[in-house]
């Protein structure tokens, strides 16, 4: 019985950390459960599932997923974070949790296949947001085509300016 019930917890650890772009390893050490309780309605409003499990079954959890390069920060108690979307926000969640808390710490995490130490963590809070990011990416793609517009249209509009003082030259010559 014990064993379907690890494996089951291995196959949604293992989902999950093939879902997310994102997967943060904490020390939840010393935390109450009110705090852990607190810190997950923190992390689900930044579209994070965050879940407490045992190292052996994380280890084969990231095994499965093609993430084997974590083992060293699965010691001592450890809970994992896993996002999906705004991987900044989520990095930005758990890093001011961090800051705030005297016991909570970041111990690594996985962005796509690369490996992170909690230093990148933290750089990867400070990104801006995935909608500043792409909004500014936007502009950039557009700001040559709005300048090629205003280039273009100057002629015309030069050549607009010209025909109006004309016209107005005649209207008083009239």
């Amino acid at each position: 019985m014990a064993t379907v019930k690890k494996r089951e917890t291995v196959d949604e650890l293992t989902d999950m950390l093939s879902k997310s772009s994102l997967a943060v390893l904490t020390d939840y050490r010393g935390l109450t459960v009110s705090e852990i309780g607190q810190l997950r309605r923190q992390l689900r409003a930044a579209g994070v599932e965050y879940h407490v499990a045992k190292n052996t079954l994380v280890r084969r959890a990231a095994e499965k997923a093609g993430y084997p390069d974590i083992e060293p920060m699965l010691a001592g108690p450890t809970a994992i974070a896993c996002a999906s979307d705004d991987v900044s926000k989520a990095a930005k969640a758990l890093t001011d949790y961090a800051r705030t808390s005297k016991v909570f710490s970041i111990k690594g995490g996985v962005l796509s296949d690369r490996v992170l130490n909690p230093d990148e963590i933290r750089v990867l809070s400070e990104l801006p947001p995935r909608e500043v990011l792409v909004a500014k990416l936007l502009g950039t793609a557009q700001a040559p085509i709005v300048n090629l517009v205003s280039v273009l249209g100057g002629p015309v509009r030069s050549l607009a300016y010209v025909l109006q003082a004309r016209a107005q030259q005649l209207e008083a010559a009239s």
